[in-house]
Protein backbone atom coordinates (compact mmCIF):
# COMPACT_ATOMS: atom_id res chain seq x y z
CA UNK A 1 0.00 0.00 0.00
CA UNK A 2 1.48 3.18 -0.87
CA UNK A 3 2.39 5.48 1.76
CA UNK A 4 3.78 9.11 2.27
CA UNK A 5 6.35 10.19 4.61
CA UNK A 6 6.17 13.75 5.86
CA UNK A 7 9.84 15.65 5.37
CA UNK A 8 8.64 18.85 6.97
CA UNK A 9 4.80 19.53 8.03
CA UNK A 10 4.73 23.22 6.45
CA UNK A 11 3.34 26.02 8.51
CA UNK A 12 0.14 23.63 9.79
CA UNK A 13 -0.64 20.74 8.06
CA UNK A 14 -3.68 18.86 8.63
CA UNK A 15 -6.27 15.98 7.31
CA UNK A 16 -9.61 16.99 6.09
CA UNK A 17 -12.23 15.63 4.41
CA UNK A 18 -16.19 17.26 4.59
CA UNK A 19 -16.21 17.14 8.18
CA UNK A 20 -18.69 15.40 10.92
CA UNK A 21 -22.14 16.50 9.98
CA UNK A 22 -25.13 15.81 12.62
CA UNK A 23 -23.31 15.89 15.26
CA UNK A 24 -24.33 20.15 16.48
CA UNK A 25 -26.84 18.43 19.03
CA UNK A 26 -24.06 17.32 21.27
CA UNK A 27 -21.39 20.35 20.89
CA UNK A 28 -19.57 18.32 17.90
CA UNK A 29 -18.78 21.76 15.11
CA UNK A 30 -18.73 20.10 11.60
CA UNK A 31 -15.11 20.86 10.78
CA UNK A 32 -13.55 19.84 7.63
CA UNK A 33 -11.72 21.62 4.85
CA UNK A 34 -12.18 25.12 5.38
CA UNK A 35 -12.51 25.94 2.09
CA UNK A 36 -14.70 22.60 0.57
CA UNK A 37 -14.80 23.97 -3.08
CA UNK A 38 -11.09 23.49 -3.22
CA UNK A 39 -10.90 19.97 -1.70
CA UNK A 40 -13.57 18.82 -3.51
CA UNK A 41 -12.47 20.00 -6.53
CA UNK A 42 -9.20 18.32 -5.67
CA UNK A 43 -10.77 15.05 -5.14
CA UNK A 44 -12.33 15.17 -8.47
CA UNK A 45 -9.45 15.89 -10.50
CA UNK A 46 -7.54 12.12 -8.60
CA UNK A 47 -11.06 10.29 -8.64
CA UNK A 48 -11.91 10.15 -5.67
CA UNK A 49 -15.61 10.88 -3.73
CA UNK A 50 -15.76 13.74 -2.99
CA UNK A 51 -15.35 13.55 0.56
CA UNK A 52 -11.96 11.84 0.67
CA UNK A 53 -9.52 12.98 3.32
CA UNK A 54 -6.93 14.87 1.97
CA UNK A 55 -4.12 17.43 3.37
CA UNK A 56 -4.73 21.06 3.73
CA UNK A 57 -1.72 23.77 4.43
CA UNK A 58 -1.94 27.04 5.73
CA UNK A 59 0.32 29.56 3.88
CA UNK A 60 3.23 27.09 3.30
CA UNK A 61 2.71 23.49 2.20
CA UNK A 62 4.55 20.16 3.71
CA UNK A 63 7.70 18.60 1.70
CA UNK A 64 6.67 14.85 0.99
CA UNK A 65 8.23 11.57 0.05
CA UNK A 66 6.25 9.34 -1.74
CA UNK A 67 6.59 5.66 -1.28
CA UNK A 68 4.94 4.06 -4.31
CA UNK A 69 3.39 5.60 -7.48
CA UNK A 70 0.63 8.16 -7.13
CA UNK A 71 -1.26 10.51 -8.68
CA UNK A 72 -1.54 13.89 -6.56
CA UNK A 73 -4.09 17.40 -7.62
CA UNK A 74 -3.28 20.56 -5.66
CA UNK A 75 -5.70 23.30 -5.63
CA UNK A 76 -6.99 26.53 -3.42
CA UNK A 77 -4.37 29.03 -2.77
CA UNK A 78 -2.03 29.76 -5.63
CA UNK A 79 1.30 28.30 -4.94
CA UNK A 80 4.75 27.32 -6.91
CA UNK A 81 4.84 23.08 -6.30
CA UNK A 82 7.84 20.97 -7.47
CA UNK A 83 8.18 17.27 -7.55
CA UNK A 84 11.78 16.45 -7.47
CA UNK A 85 12.84 19.69 -8.44
CA UNK A 86 10.49 20.65 -11.84
CA UNK A 87 7.86 22.26 -11.24
CA UNK A 88 4.10 20.68 -11.99
CA UNK A 89 0.60 22.89 -12.51
CA UNK A 90 -2.04 23.64 -9.89
CA UNK A 91 -5.81 22.44 -10.54
CA UNK A 92 -4.65 19.22 -12.52
CA UNK A 93 -4.14 15.30 -12.03
CA UNK A 94 -0.63 14.67 -11.68
CA UNK A 95 1.44 10.88 -11.53
CA UNK A 96 4.26 10.88 -8.76
CA UNK A 97 6.90 8.49 -8.79
CA UNK A 98 7.67 6.17 -6.46
CA UNK A 99 10.83 7.60 -4.46
CA UNK A 100 9.96 11.36 -5.55
CA UNK A 101 9.67 14.12 -3.32
CA UNK A 102 6.96 17.01 -3.36
CA UNK A 103 7.54 20.35 -2.38
CA UNK A 104 4.25 22.69 -1.90
CA UNK A 105 5.53 26.10 -1.77
CA UNK A 106 4.24 29.04 -0.47
CA UNK A 107 1.36 30.44 -1.12
CA UNK A 108 0.98 33.98 -3.41
CA UNK A 109 -2.51 34.50 -3.36
CA UNK A 110 -4.99 32.94 -1.05
CA UNK A 111 -4.15 31.23 2.95
CA UNK A 112 -5.14 27.45 2.32
CA UNK A 113 -3.65 25.09 -0.24
CA UNK A 114 -4.95 22.31 -0.77
CA UNK A 115 -3.59 17.80 -1.83
CA UNK A 116 -5.51 15.27 -2.82
CA UNK A 117 -3.94 12.13 -3.29
CA UNK A 118 -6.13 8.76 -5.53
CA UNK A 119 -7.23 6.37 -2.67
CA UNK A 120 -7.27 9.13 -0.48
CA UNK A 121 -5.28 9.53 3.02
CA UNK A 122 -6.18 6.09 5.43
CA UNK A 123 -6.66 7.54 8.57
CA UNK A 124 -8.92 6.91 11.80
CA UNK A 125 -12.21 8.46 11.60
CA UNK A 126 -13.43 10.07 14.64
CA UNK A 127 -17.63 10.60 14.81
CA UNK A 128 -17.10 9.17 10.80
CA UNK A 129 -14.94 12.07 9.92
CA UNK A 130 -10.99 11.78 9.36
CA UNK A 131 -11.38 15.98 10.23
CA UNK A 132 -8.75 17.71 12.07
CA UNK A 133 -10.57 20.15 14.60
CA UNK A 134 -8.56 22.85 16.40
CA UNK A 135 -11.55 23.59 18.77
CA UNK A 136 -12.37 20.78 19.90
CA UNK A 137 -8.90 18.76 19.21
CA UNK A 138 -10.91 15.70 17.14
CA UNK A 139 -9.05 13.73 14.54
CA UNK A 140 -5.24 13.51 13.63
CA UNK A 141 -2.90 15.86 15.05
CA UNK A 142 -0.97 17.99 12.72
CA UNK A 143 1.01 16.77 10.42
CA UNK A 144 4.48 16.47 12.33
CA UNK A 145 7.98 15.80 10.64
CA UNK A 146 8.37 11.55 10.15
CA UNK A 147 5.15 10.96 10.15
CA UNK A 148 4.17 8.52 7.88
CA UNK A 149 0.58 8.73 6.08
CA UNK A 150 -1.46 5.80 4.66
CA UNK A 151 -2.96 5.86 1.67
CA UNK A 152 -6.51 4.24 0.73
CA UNK A 153 -6.64 1.92 -2.35
CA UNK A 154 -6.63 4.52 -5.75
CA UNK A 155 -9.43 4.46 -8.26
CA UNK A 156 -8.81 5.40 -11.48
CA UNK A 157 -5.93 7.64 -11.51
CA UNK A 158 -4.95 9.51 -14.43
CA UNK A 159 -8.24 8.43 -16.41
CA UNK A 160 -11.12 11.04 -16.19
CA UNK A 161 -13.31 11.58 -13.24
CA UNK A 162 -16.88 10.44 -13.66
CA UNK A 163 -17.62 13.90 -12.24
CA UNK A 164 -16.04 16.57 -13.63
CA UNK A 165 -14.35 18.79 -11.44
CA UNK A 166 -15.74 22.22 -9.94
CA UNK A 167 -14.15 25.03 -12.09
CA UNK A 168 -11.28 26.50 -10.42
CA UNK A 169 -12.14 29.26 -8.10
CA UNK A 170 -8.72 31.55 -7.72
CA UNK A 171 -8.47 33.83 -4.49
CA UNK A 172 -8.39 37.51 -4.45
CA UNK A 173 -4.63 39.16 -4.59
CA UNK A 174 -3.58 40.06 -1.31
CA UNK A 175 -3.96 43.61 -2.11
CA UNK A 176 -6.87 43.80 -3.62
CA UNK A 177 -10.57 43.30 -1.71
CA UNK A 178 -12.48 40.49 -1.34
CA UNK A 179 -16.66 40.83 -1.67
CA UNK A 180 -18.51 38.85 0.16
CA UNK A 181 -22.65 38.29 -0.30
CA UNK A 182 -24.32 38.21 3.05
CA UNK A 183 -27.84 37.77 4.40
CA UNK A 184 -29.05 40.17 7.33
CA UNK A 185 -30.24 38.24 10.33
CA UNK A 186 -31.18 36.50 12.53
CA UNK A 187 -30.46 39.02 14.57
CA UNK A 188 -29.93 42.29 12.97
CA UNK A 189 -32.79 43.99 15.02
CA UNK A 190 -30.07 43.90 17.76
CA UNK A 191 -27.99 46.86 15.69
CA UNK A 192 -28.77 50.66 14.97
CA UNK A 193 -29.30 51.87 11.23
CA UNK A 194 -26.05 52.88 10.97
CA UNK A 195 -24.30 49.66 11.71
CA UNK A 196 -26.26 47.84 9.30
CA UNK A 197 -25.37 50.68 6.73
CA UNK A 198 -21.74 50.09 7.78
CA UNK A 199 -21.67 46.44 7.41
CA UNK A 200 -22.38 46.99 4.01
CA UNK A 201 -20.99 49.71 3.15
CA UNK A 202 -17.46 50.21 4.44
CA UNK A 203 -14.40 47.54 4.31
CA UNK A 204 -13.18 45.34 6.94
CA UNK A 205 -9.98 44.45 7.69
CA UNK A 206 -8.84 40.50 8.60
CA UNK A 207 -7.21 40.26 11.72
CA UNK A 208 -4.11 38.40 12.38
CA UNK A 209 -5.25 36.78 15.66
CA UNK A 210 -7.66 34.78 12.80
CA UNK A 211 -7.40 31.17 12.36
CA UNK A 212 -9.90 28.06 11.53
CA UNK A 213 -12.34 28.84 14.09
CA UNK A 214 -12.98 32.29 12.40
CA UNK A 215 -11.90 35.33 10.99
CA UNK A 216 -11.58 38.20 13.54
CA UNK A 217 -12.43 41.65 11.44
CA UNK A 218 -10.97 45.07 12.22
CA UNK A 219 -12.59 48.37 10.68
CA UNK A 220 -15.57 50.14 11.74
CA UNK A 221 -17.39 49.65 14.80
CA UNK A 222 -21.03 47.83 14.70
CA UNK A 223 -23.46 49.17 17.64
CA UNK A 224 -26.10 47.19 19.42
CA UNK A 225 -29.31 49.16 19.71
CA UNK A 226 -30.49 46.91 22.20
CA UNK A 227 -28.67 46.45 25.97
CA UNK A 228 -28.25 43.17 27.71
CA UNK A 229 -27.05 39.44 26.76
CA UNK A 230 -28.59 37.34 24.28
CA UNK A 231 -29.00 34.04 25.15
CA UNK A 232 -26.94 31.13 23.72
CA UNK A 233 -28.41 30.09 20.10
CA UNK A 234 -27.29 27.68 17.42
CA UNK A 235 -24.63 28.70 14.87
CA UNK A 236 -23.82 28.35 11.32
CA UNK A 237 -20.51 28.43 9.37
CA UNK A 238 -20.62 31.85 7.60
CA UNK A 239 -21.94 33.75 10.81
CA UNK A 240 -20.92 36.87 11.86
CA UNK A 241 -21.00 37.39 15.30
CA UNK A 242 -20.66 40.81 16.76
CA UNK A 243 -18.84 40.95 20.80
CA UNK A 244 -19.67 43.83 22.95
CA UNK A 245 -16.69 45.98 21.04
CA UNK A 246 -18.47 46.15 17.95
CA UNK A 247 -15.87 44.27 16.10
CA UNK A 248 -17.27 41.26 13.81
CA UNK A 249 -16.17 37.53 13.95
CA UNK A 250 -16.55 35.60 10.51
CA UNK A 251 -17.14 32.06 12.05
CA UNK A 252 -15.67 29.08 9.49
CA UNK A 253 -15.00 25.70 9.79
CA UNK A 254 -13.82 25.29 13.12
CA UNK A 255 -16.31 27.31 15.17
CA UNK A 256 -18.26 26.31 18.04
CA UNK A 257 -22.07 24.62 17.96
CA UNK A 258 -23.49 28.16 20.01
CA UNK A 259 -22.75 31.10 21.31
CA UNK A 260 -24.24 34.28 23.00
CA UNK A 261 -23.07 37.13 20.42
CA UNK A 262 -25.65 38.19 18.24
CA UNK A 263 -25.61 37.41 14.67
CA UNK A 264 -25.84 40.18 12.15
CA UNK A 265 -25.49 38.30 8.95
CA UNK A 266 -25.21 35.12 7.74
CA UNK A 267 -23.00 34.51 4.51
CA UNK A 268 -24.03 32.82 1.77
CA UNK A 269 -22.62 29.36 1.21
CA UNK A 270 -21.17 30.09 -2.14
CA UNK A 271 -18.79 33.37 -0.45
CA UNK A 272 -17.13 30.55 2.86
CA UNK A 273 -14.63 29.45 0.46
CA UNK A 274 -13.75 33.15 -0.28
CA UNK A 275 -13.52 33.39 3.26
CA UNK A 276 -11.53 30.78 3.63
CA UNK A 277 -8.79 32.01 0.94
CA UNK A 278 -8.63 35.53 3.54
CA UNK A 279 -5.08 36.73 4.45
CA UNK A 280 -4.51 38.66 7.69
CA UNK A 281 -4.38 42.77 6.33
CA UNK A 282 -6.84 41.59 3.81
CA UNK A 283 -10.05 43.64 3.16
CA UNK A 284 -13.00 42.01 3.03
CA UNK A 285 -16.66 44.14 2.27
CA UNK A 286 -19.94 42.25 2.31
CA UNK A 287 -23.11 43.10 -0.14
CA UNK A 288 -26.67 41.67 -0.22
CA UNK A 289 -26.94 39.23 -3.26
CA UNK A 290 -29.32 41.10 -5.93
CA UNK A 291 -32.64 39.56 -6.09
CA UNK A 292 -32.72 36.96 -8.47
CA UNK A 293 -29.15 36.07 -8.20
Amino acid sequence: MTSIEVLTPGALTTVQDLGRAGWAHIGVPRSGAADRDALIRANRLVGNPDGAAGLEATLVGPRLRFRGDAVVALTGATTEARLDGRPIPMDAPVAVAAGEELHVGTARTGLRIYLAVAGGIDTALTLGSAATDLLTGLGPAPLRRDEVLRLGAAGRGLTPPAVHPPSAVHPPLAGSEAVISVLLGPREDWFTTGSLTRLLSEPFTVDPASNRVGLRLRGPTLERRRSGELRSEGLAPGAIQVPPDGHPILLLADHPTTGGYPVIAVVLSAGLSIAAQLRPGQDVRFTQPTPGG
